[in-house]
């Protein structure tokens, strides 16, 4: 039986781990020569000259520098897109998707193959906005590595776990769970038996954080110590491996005479990192109405405009409804931000009965209505407001300033719900005043 894997914790944390002791050289970063015949390297995912609380970088000791590698030759993206896409689609119309069918058999696929763009907004190559994709893994990258250099990744499982052998190490993480590897970093994933299926925001804008809390005060939400990075793990393995890189939108390999992931011992805070969801400590109306969603989000990328995010990560994790004389699931709104959610188990309580699905997505655009459906308003409308503890639940939120555009795989799939908006228009006229 494998060992169980070692976490640090803390978020955005500055970490010192070594696989080999005494591999960490003491007080500098690149003595004239590294401990044991390894090479320093300096890993930055920020300008050097970022202010020092947005200023992230890590000093990796390695068996062989990243400069070793072949030429590197540009290769087939499959179905994966980058902003801005000549072929994405502007639409304000509200759209639904069901899950993404797992292949099996010959067309299995590892997590790159089976990776595909659902929709993009911003631009890559200036470093805003974000990338939407679904993964679906049967197969396990063992000679095969990634490394995404235009945004870091943040991966949401929804059907079977992954473990993600990385640069800085190990981290294992399933459904109900998250984990962020850094831009630039190298991967490899292993899907657990069966396959695996889930969620990517790529965000190529500035980094992920914790959000302000404002009002909230010192704790509440996603708390930095619950989130969890891997101690440092190597493989020295030779033979032929191919890494596929992510560069300006298109995928480029080149042949390795090694596994990039030989970093015996790192320092610093650019990392990649898990976290629980369920750790998310929820806040809610313990009076009256119903508070912005803003409440539930557990990382933010901000933009250039105060408070108003490049893109948020938002959870509608299980929880209590207490709140009186009101109607409790999310209010019909237009929005100025642009909203693609996903649902990881069970149902949104916006949209009971099934036609939003564990796999599935929804896209909701600038200003484009939406709110619950005629089932969740009826239901909730009449509900008896004692309190109702929401269970068997996790949907969440990508939400960017920026419009989101679909790609033409998502436009074109079967899995597409051409009738999504009929779900609203058994919405009645209630009125029942006189002028």
């Amino acid at each position: 039986m494998a060992e169980p894997l070692s976490y640090m914790t803390g978020f955005g944390n500055d970490f010192a781990t070594e696989a080999v002791p005494g591999t960490l050289p003491l007080g500098q970063n690149s003595p004239q020569q590294v401990a044991h015949g390894l090479y320093a390297e300096k890993f930055s995912g920020t300008a050097f000259t970022a202010p020092a609380a947005e200023n992230f970088r890590s000093w990796f000791y390695r068996i062989r520098p990243s400069v070793v590698h072949g030429q590197f030759r540009e290769i087939d993206p499959g179905l994966v897109r980058a902003a801005p896409d000549p072929e994405a689609v502007v639409t304000p119309n509200q759209l639904r998707w069901d899950a993404l069918a797992m292949p099996d058999g010959k067309n299995c696929t590892d997590f790159i193959n089976g990776l595909t763009t659902m929709a993009t907004n911003g631009n890559v190559s200036r470093q805003l906005g974000i990338a939407v994709h679904i993964y679906r893994a049967g197969l396990p990258m063992e000679d095969r590595f990634f490394c995404n250099a235009d945004g870091e990744m943040l991966i949401v499982p929804e059907l079977g776990g992954v473990t993600l052998h990385t640069e800085c190490g190990v981290l294992a993480t399933k459904p109900g769970e998250m984990a962020l590897v850094p831009r630039g970093m190298k991967f490899r994933v292993v899907p657990d038996d069966g396959g695996a299926r889930g969620y990517v925001c790529e965000n190529y804008g500035r980094l992920f954080r914790l959000p302000e809390r404002g009002p909230i005060g010192s704790d509440g939400l996603a708390n930095r110590r619950d989130f969890e990075t891997p101690v440092a793990a190597f493989e020295d393995r030779e033979g032929d491996f191919e890494l596929v890189l992510k560069f300006a939108g298109r995928l480029f390999a080149c042949d390795l005479g090694h596994s990039p992931l030989d970093v015996v011992g790192w320092h610093g805070n650019l990392a990649p990192c898990r976290y629980d969801l369920s750790r998310f400590n929820t806040i809610g109306s313990i009076s009256f109405d119903h508070p912005d969603p803003s409440i539930f989000t557990v990382l933010t990328s901000p933009s250039d405009t105060p408070g108003t995010a490049n893109v948020d990560f938002v959870i509608f994790p299980p929880r209590w409804l207490v709140a009186e004389h009101t109607f409790r699931p999310p209010w019909y709104h237009r929005n100025v931000m642009s909203e693609f959610m996903g649902l990881v188990q069970g149902e949104y309580d916006a949209k009971p009965g099934g036609g939003f699905s564990a796999g599935g997505a929804s896209l909701h655009n600038c200003m484009s209505a939406h709110g619950p459906d005629r089932a969740a308003f009826e239901r909730a409308s009449g509900a008896d407001l004692t309190p109702q503890k929401l269970v068997d639940t996790m949907a969440f939120m990508f939400e960017s300033r920026y419009v989101i555009r679909p790609t033409a795989f998502a436009m074109a799939t079967p899995a597409l719900q051409r009738d999504y908006r009929n779900c609203w228009q058994g919405l009645e006229k209630r009125f029942s005043g006189t002028p």
